[in-house]
């Protein structure tokens, strides 16, 4: 076996892993660093070393990003002859996101369970090791499913080992928490070492470290960037004024060997480039198609840029990146245009849909519509946001007016419901530029400012809200009470910042004809609670849980589960967080999952499971939706605070209040005023607790006014101050 300059260390910590699941244990790790560490070397080394074992293997490929499961599909193809040894739950499930089988959307937890399964099944028979490259490209229904197989392989035989690009190794997202290799640059030996060996010609041994220095000892920048340069050209480096990020450089190298190439050497590259399958035949059938012969390979494969074997491989990610950036827009939609021809459209109707869109000039009905049916099967499979991907790019190749406009509306929401509140404002835009009637105009007022929530709750999108609940009105009165309630939340999170927000949202909402959905019925409630007060607004409060009884309803979590907190019913809080945690990852709806992850960690900690409520909080996406973020921050924070953490409780509570005052979110700065209390009341520094609570009760926030109440009864007990817990008691 090849022994890679410089690491010694790294290969024993991956021969380590192979002996342990030799020896009938499994084992994942995250293998991170910037472009050309040696990564992907490293991961060709453990696939050598593992030869005797089972080894799968998949790289994600940022051009098939937005295909659901597509990454995953790849990694467990060569193990689909053992799909029959699972329940028939786990089957099912697999076969519907793999599109082997029609059915219901599976919910994600029950495609990682059965992922698990077949992982085991496998390594029943042998060791299996499964490698998976350029984890950072990875579409993301395979990111959250093989994260969460990570968290919980145990005594399988397994290795699940991923390898990402992260400029300066730091864990983050999905794989967060998740045993790591950081990659560096080689030490300067070793770095001179595997420079002198490429080296043209004697160079002058400043030079050497100069450029040693320049790289960071990255092994693929100094076997890279020397070529075809003279020991003269060497002699200043390879800095200096507009050097850009050694990615880029790199890839720049390889895009000026290829452009070195003959026509059809390029143009087979490129085609590989967009064709991220692997797909051997489909490869080959396009290249006749554009009169391409495999003899064309030969100069690519001289050049050190692909190995050819039972599929063609790129020999570095930025290879193909290079390619496929470097292309010429015409030869990129011929490549394109002759994958879709190639492609089976009974087999495979969503690639070649998607090569169809990338291969027009113009636009073309009869391609967005392909797109728009590819957009129905994602959802189908739980892939939301590749279905909202497969509407925009149908929307662009509309011609027809209305129906580019409907189609860009249906995206915007496909982005809202996926998490990408970033991209509906400019679908939006283009929609309205269409003939809308007074409905769809209305609804595009509704996505925009729901988008905005996203991105900044709090008191600044409380008024788009209410516009566009008003728009509403009388034209879609369920979708106004839904809009109405979104205001609601967004002044709830203003709270005391709010300059009367709440009261605000509770006069427009209330003419409203009530509603029996679910939405119309919290509604309701939570009018009559900033009308009336808490205990009017109880009876309605537990006739809206009662109500909740679909699956569907869940996308209402936030009063769903305020309302059984702040009816004090703790197990309809911990059933309702965990249907909203199952439903959004059914439907893929990160909107959702963003806030119920963190809810039910909170419930969680509440009923005093800790570990569970780690452990959840542990596999929070890191989704940018500001709800979201502001959730997991006070879950966080009260966790903290009820294990007596002092340092770290303090730290988030201070940032939480720091990030309150900023963002004008008067709920934050309750939750802090709580948790510091809570903090204070565990270490047994009573005036401090109560100090604290003291100040989240000059507001009566939702849920948070109930918990400060009790900190502030057992603080000024605990105290002496009789006159405080009594006034804290009478609420």
């Amino acid at each position: 076996m090849r022994q890679l300059v410089g690491r010694a260390r790294e290969s024993g910590v991956l021969d380590g892993l192979l002996r342990e699941v030799r020896d009938g244990r499994s084992r994942v790790l995250v293998v991170r660093g910037e472009a050309g560490v040696g990564k992907s070397a490293l991961l060709d080394r453990l696939a050598g070393q593992a030869a005797r074992l089972q080894v799968v293997r998949a790289a994600g490929v940022e051009a098939e990003s937005e295909f659901a499961y597509s990454a995953l599909q790849r990694l467990c193809a060569p193990l689909l002859p053992h799909l029959d040894r699972l329940p028939e739950v786990q089957r099912d499930a697999l076969g519907v996101a793999f599109g082997l089988s029609a059915g219901k959307p599976p919910e994600m937890l029950l495609v990682g369970i059965a992922v698990l399964g077949l992982f085991a099944e496998a390594a029943a028979v042998s060791p299996l090791v499964c490698l998976v490259d350029d984890a950072q490209w990875l579409d993301l229904m395979s990111l959250r499913i093989l994260a969460f197989v990570g968290r919980r392989l145990d005594a399988e035989s397994v290795a699940l080992v991923f390898a990402e690009r992260a400029a300066d190794g730091a864990a983050q997202g999905e794989f967060a928490g998740l045993p790591e290799l950081a990659l560096r640059g080689l030490a300067d030996a070793d770095a001179r070492a595997l420079l002198d060996s490429v080296l043209p010609g004697p160079v002058d041994a400043r030079v050497r470290d100069r450029i040693v220095a320049e790289t960071g000892g990255n092994p693929l920048a100094l076997l890279e960037l020397p070529r075809g340069l003279s020991p003269a050209e060497l002699a200043f480096g390879f800095g200096g004024p507009g050097a850009g990020p050694l990615a880029t450089r790199l890839e720049d190298g390889f895009r000026r060997r290829v452009d070195a190439l003959p026509p059809d050497t390029r143009a087979l590259l490129l085609v590989a480039a967009v064709e991220p399958v692997g797909d051997g035949p489909l490869l080959w059938h396009a290249l006749r198609l554009l009169g391409i012969g495999l003899e064309a390979a030969a100069p690519a494969e001289a050049a050190d840029l692909i190995t050819l074997g039972a599929t063609m491989r790129f020999r570095h990610p930025l290879v193909r990146s290079a390619v496929w950036r470097g292309a010429d827009a015409a030869d990129l939609r011929a490549a394109h245009r002759a994958l879709a021809e190639a492609t089976d459209p009974e087999q495979a109707p969503d690639r070649r849909a998607w090569h169809q869109a990338h291969a027009a000039v113009g636009p073309d009905e009869e391609v967005a519509a392909a797109l728009e049916r590819s957009a129905g099967r994602a959802l189908a499979r739980g892939g939301r946001a590749a279905a909202a991907c497969f509407l925009e790019r149908a929307a662009a190749l509309t011609p027809a007016p209305g129906e580019r406009a409907r189609r860009a509306l249906a995206a915007a929401g496909a982005h809202l419901a996926a998490g990408a509140a970033t991209r509906v404002p400019d679908l939006v835009s283009a929609a309205e530029l269409g003939p809308l009637d007074r409905l769809e105009r209305a609804n595009a007022h509704r996505l925009r400012a729901k988008a905005s929530a996203m991105t900044d709750q709090g008191l600044g999108v409380v008024q788009p809200l209410l516009d566009a609940a008003d728009r509403l009105r009388e034209l879609d009165p369920a979708a106004a009470r839904e809009t109405y309630l979104a205001a609601f939340g967004a002044a709830i999170w203003a709270g005391r910042h709010g300059d009367g927000g709440l009261r605000r949202v509770a006069d427009a909402a209330r003419d409203l004809p009530p509603g029996e959905e679910t939405a119309g019925v919290f509604l309701h409630a939570l009018v009559t609670w900033a009308t009336d007060g808490p205990a009017a607004a109880f009876p309605l409060l537990a006739r809206a849980l009662r109500a909740l009884t679909a699956d569907g309803d869940l996308a209402v979590l936030w009063p769903a589960a305020n309302a059984a907190v702040e009816l004090g019913d703790l197990a309809a809080w911990l059933d309702i967080t965990g249907r909203a945690v199952g439903f959004a990852r059914t439907t893929g709806t990160l909107s959702i999952l963003s806030t119920a992850l963190p809810y039910r960690a909170a419930s969680l900690g509440y009923a005093g499971r800790f570990p569970e409520a780690w452990d959840v909080l542990a596999e929070a996406p890191a989704v940018e939706e500001a709800a979201g973020l502001a959730t997991r921050t006070v879950s966080t924070a009260l966790l903290t605070a009820y294990r007596g953490r002092e340092r770290p409780a303090l730290d988030l509570i201070e940032a939480m209040e720091r990030d309150g005052e900023r963002r004008g979110l008067g709920r934050l700065t309750a939750m802090a005023a709580c948790a510091r209390a809570v903090l204070h009341n565990g270490l047994g520094t009573y005036p401090q607790a109560a100090e604290a609570a003291l100040r989240g009760v000059q507001y009566r926030d939702l849920v948070v006014h109930n918990w400060t109440c009790l900190e502030l009864v057992e603080a000024a007990t605990r105290a002496g101050d009789r006159a405080a817990a009594e006034l804290a008691a009478s609420g």
